[in-house]
């Protein structure tokens, strides 16, 4: 079961994958990577800075998208 209540300028892992758009293997890679970092929580239930995850958010924005090839 997933924490109900955060503190206040942080986002559990669902929160964070839901505003990326992302799966729970690409926040896991993110955070192998060391783009984005644990703030808080458990092991288990870990929390994620939510202005971190807003400057995530604007860079994955700001790049163009990938050319798909025909």
């Amino acid at each position: 079961m997933e924490q109900i209540y955060t503190r206040p300028g942080h986002l559990t892992a669902a929160q964070t994958r839901q505003a990326l758009g992302i799966s729970a293997g690409a926040l896991r890679n993110l955070v192998y990577r060391g783009s984005l970092k644990r703030v808080g929580g458990s092991e288990r239930y870990p929390e994620y800075s939510a202005h971190d995850v807003a400057a995530i958010a604007a860079q994955r924005a700001s790049k163009p998208p990938l050319r798909q090839s025909a």
